[in-house]
């Protein structure tokens, strides 16, 4: 079939008009919200949820519920991503995108409806995140290309800076929204979606229609297998990597851990080799020639490790450790933990629209570049601090590190969509949401065994000789005090205090337990919701600053890749004869192509 471009099947691109273009931007900032707020709403409220299924998350065999009731939801979006951005170039933007709000609140509903309790509620749950993922990523694959359809290239900054920011919030706003409903009922946690995706669904269809460039082409079969093959196993690797295995912490020397994570490597080389000789592949390698586009994704890649990262930190910090400590109960700090977190999410709000809108006219580069370094100093700031910290001085670093994200996060999503090639900009936008996604993946992967490195190197022998101090014989304190670090760590995630179950259950041979042959108040202190977080909080501090070094460390190659994108550069776009030459807030439209950028035939001229 052939590759020529072809217009909307309505007739010719209509002309841009105000009232439509902030239709769309105030709808697809809705569906990225709302697939924003579900990924973290989980996160916190997964506590609720597995007391809800009747499911102890500290059992060793329960350990596989836990991550995939994280990471599926996140594993299936990065995948499927450029798949479904280069169906939306091929058979339209706006059907893909109404696709996915349908899929995303049957999910929801589905989700709110589990009907089993124990194993089987888990796998309902996870099967059906799966499906939602489905519909994440058919919103966020082409919301992206519809809005920088609407939108003329002077005033997509600021357009896509709300929708970032939108969906950024999300994420620390679902902290706050989990925490609140995980109190009244688990079922709310997903239930709260299904009034907005139906009214998200309705309101799309009705309203938004194909404007963009539409790009007749075969489906690239082998490059969409390969690629997914590929990607699932590295991702399916690094979660079973987390779980202990042959009587280590983590199972990452594990031949089924290892073949996974080469196999798929070896996979993914053989997608590039294919898309570089397919006639219509559906990851056009020939963008990543355009300096523009190569800079934004890799330094979208690794400042979404970075913020990933933090969010998990942050998360064990306060929901596992400060808390407690400050007097929360372990049932509250969920939702005191997205309380605690909002000055990140202020952060996020008021940096990421303006300089969205500042870099309508001045380009990504100073900002993009200033922001991952803003962030890499409060990363610096943050290792310093005691675990025991003051508020204060905690959510003035938190606030730092969102204007520094926000700062990066709405000025490189347009510097992106801007390089790309208007018949491209589905493919485009799917790319760099599996860069973004895929970064979120591996980062929790990463820095939960940076942590478990972290906490193994010391938490055992912190351990042995606080319960030794609170009558636990020394045989007892040594075998408890060496089990997998990766169960303390997920207990600080949950808001759980580990002691009742590690040392309550039955002794060698059947004999008591060790929180029988303790007096009441040793077995009360060590059951508390003190002892637990004292006893944790040196071993974390170990293992949070290995993370946040790493952390540091990828902002500041962010900020290279971000400077190496030259100056600002727009793909074949000037400005059309119905817009009125002034962007938002009176802004004078003026385009500039990036120096060394030889102009190419036809589409390929920079403006």
């Amino acid at each position: 079939m052939s590759t020529a471009t072809l217009a909307p099947s309505s007739g010719p691109a209509p002309q841009r008009d105000d009232r439509y273009k902030w239709t769309v931007l105030s709808n697809t900032t809705l569906g990225v919200f709302m697939a924003s707020l579900d990924s973290s709403i989980v996160l916190i409220s997964l506590p609720a949820i597995f007391r809800g299924i009747k499911l102890d998350p500290l059992q060793p065999s329960n350990i596989g519920y836990l991550l995939w009731m994280l990471m599926g939801y996140l594993v299936v979006t990065a995948v499927l991503v450029v798949t479904f951005g280069r169906l939306g170039d091929m058979f339209g933007r706006v059907r893909m995108y109404n696709a996915g709000f349908a899929v995303f609140s049957l999910a929801s509903l589905a989700l709110s409806l589990c009907p089993w309790t124990g194993g089987k509620g888990a796998m309902w749950l996870i099967a059906w995140r799966v499906v939602q993922g489905v519909g994440g990523a058919l919103l966020t694959a082409n919301s992206a290309a519809i809005l920088t359809d609407a939108f003329h290239a002077r005033q997509r900054g600021f357009a896509i800076g709300v929708n970032v920011i939108a969906g950024m919030a999300g994420a620390f706003i679902g902290l706050v929204v989990g925490g609140i409903l995980a109190d009244v009922d688990w079922r709310a946690v997903f239930w709260i979606n299904v009034p907005i995706g139906v009214f998200g669904t309705v309101w799309a269809y009705l309203k938004l229609k194909e404007t963009g460039i539409r790009k007749a082409a075969r489906i690239d079969w082998w490059g969409n297998i390969t690629f997914g093959v590929g990607l699932v196993l590295i991702l399916v690797g690094m979660t079973y990597g987390l779980q202990p295995a042959g009587g280590h912490s983590m199972g990452w020397t594990s031949p089924v851990v290892l073949a996974e994570l080469i196999g798929g490597a070896l996979i993914l080389v053989l997608f590039c080799l294919i898309e570089s000789r397919v006639e219509d592949p559906m990851f056009n390698l020939q963008l990543f020639k355009i300096r523009a586009f190569a800079a934004g994704n890799i330094s979208g890649l690794l400042a979404a490790m970075g913020r990933g990262g933090l969010q998990f930190v942050l998360i064990i910090w306060l929901q596992g450790i400060w808390l407690p400590l400050h007097g929360y109960s372990f049932e509250r700090t969920p939702l005191w933990a997205g309380i605690y977190m909002l000055p990140l999410t202020a952060g996020f709000l008021l940096a990421g629209p303006v300089c969205g809108w500042l870099s309508d006219r001045w380009g990504a580069r100073l900002f993009t570049t200033g922001g991952m370094l803003l962030a890499a100093v409060s990363f610096a700031l943050l290792m310093l601090l005691p675990v025991n910290f003051g508020f204060p001085v905690f959510g003035a670093l938190l606030l730092l590190n969102g204007i520094g994200t926000g700062m990066f996060s709405a000025p490189n999503m347009t510097a992106i969509m801007n390089a790309a090639p208007p018949d491209e900009r589905g493919a485009a936008s799917g790319m760099r949401a599996t860069f973004q996604n895929t970064g979120m993946v591996v980062s929790i992967g990463l820095f939960f065994s940076l942590m478990i490195v972290g906490l193994s190197a010391s938490l055992p022998g912190a351990m042995a000789s606080r319960l030794q101090a609170n009558g636990v014989t020394h045989a007892s304190a040594e075998r408890i005090a060496h089990t997998p670090a990766v169960g303390s760590l997920f207990a600080a995630i949950l808001g759980y205090n580990p002691m009742q179950k590690l040392l309550g259950a039955p002794g060698p041979n059947g004999g008591p337990s060790v929180l029988a042959q303790l007096s009441k108040h040793q077995a009360a202190t060590i059951t508390g919701k003190e002892f637990f977080p004292h006893l944790i909080s040196g071993p974390f501090k170990d293992g949070l600053i290995i993370a946040f070094s790493a952390a540091l460390v990828m902002c500041l190659i962010a900020a290279a890749a971000s400077w190496a994108r030259g100056s600002k550069y727009v793909h074949g776009d000037a400005a059309a004869p119905e817009d009125d030459g002034v962007g938002p807030f009176g802004a004078p439209l003026d385009e500039h192509a990036a120096p060394g950028e030889a102009p190419e035939p036809e589409e390929w001229v920079p403006a």
